[in-house]
């Protein structure tokens, strides 16, 4: 082999990088009143939420968020979207919630609204991923199974 057979080739010029300004492959979904609108789920709770321009209301079930959830730990969770993205002062959230208990309903409703503000503003998806509010938890209550006290719990055992 000769040294000309080992020479470098210009590779490195000729690749392009992918990751050059590419456009968002998310698009805007707006509704005919400029509302987005996103299902979050939680444990057994669902939320459907709107979201619009407006002066930072958030109504769950008819109620501001205040009366309704009563904790303020559960209104910090639901807010949470809104603080991580600084749009709680620009938009409006209507929700309706049900099933399940109120720290499943608070925690469907920041899924929902995590997943309407992607939709309304899609340039969030990044700073919402990293904060781990567009996935949904799973988890969920086990079933009780046949011949059991509880889902894992047996009857306890009488040797007499």
């Amino acid at each position: 082999m000769n040294e000309q057979d080992i020479q470098p080739t210009d590779t490195a010029e000729k690749v392009t990088p992918l990751l050059t300004a590419t456009p968002s492959l998310r698009e805007q979904k707006l509704d005919s009143y400029g509302r987005s609108y996103a299902t979050g789920r939680r444990k057994s709770s669902v939320a459907r939420v709107w979201v619009k321009r407006g002066t930072g209301k958030i109504l769950v079930n008819g109620k501001d968020s205040s009366s309704y959830f009563a904790r303020s730990a559960l209104r910090i969770v639901l807010e949470k979207p809104l603080s991580v993205t600084e749009r709680r002062e620009e938009l409006d959230v209507m929700c309706t919630v049900k099933g399940g208990g109120l720290s499943g309903q608070a925690g469907a409703i920041r899924h929902g609204l995590s997943r309407a503000l992607v939709l309304y503003e899609p340039a969030l998806h990044i700073s919402l991923k990293k904060s781990g509010f567009i996935t949904r938890d799973s988890r969920i209550v086990e079933r009780k199974k046949y011949g059991r006290r509880k889902a894992r719990r047996s009857f306890q055992f009488s040797k007499r």
